[in-house]
């Protein structure tokens, strides 16, 4: 038997990482694929901003799938809405964030290429946000964390 095909399985990580009320679930990890690609699944709630900053990433692409909901991603200053069956691939470099403006409940199928991130990011990240319970999170350990994973957080909006 080929040792490269004798541990496959379906969705190797079964785990799912509650950040506040968002949940991310990976189907594909950088080590299922030879660091080829990441996927995961993003249920958001209704009604619900984004707790981290807005980012970039210049080390990957980060295509978005919907699946249930609306979605709305802002990219470079740019809001564009990804419903079910509708894709968005985020370049390199692009500054965004998501945000769920309806009442119900998003589920989207995130890829990221070549998988430069993985549970890790995502685990430590809800460790800060779960801690804040319900309140702020401490947006100087996120951007901590954002840098060491290979995102740049990007700074806070002016003032309205």
């Amino acid at each position: 038997m080929n040792p490269k095909t004798s541990d496959l399985g379906v969705n190797p990580a079964d785990e799912i990482i509650r950040i506040g009320p968002l949940s991310v679930r990976f189907l594909v990890t950088g080590e299922n694929s030879s660091g080829s690609v990441a996927a995961f699944e993003l249920v958001v709630p209704g009604a619900l901003r984004l707790a981290a900053p807005a980012h970039s990433h210049d080390h990957y692409e980060e295509t978005i799938y919907g699946m249930e909901g609306l979605l709305t991603w802002t990219v470079d200053g740019k809001p564009i809405t990804v419903g079910p069956g509708q894709a968005l691939c985020i370049p390199r470099g692009a500054v965004h964030r998501f945000d769920n403006h309806g009442s119900e409940t998003v589920k989207a199928l995130c890829v990221i290429t070549p998988a430069a991130i993985g549970p890790a990011f995502f685990r430590e990240s809800a460790a800060v946000v779960n801690a804040a319970a319900g309140g702020p999170p401490d947006r100087a350990k996120l951007a901590e964390i954002m840098r060491r994973h290979g995102l740049t957080p990007a700074p806070p909006p002016p003032p309205a």
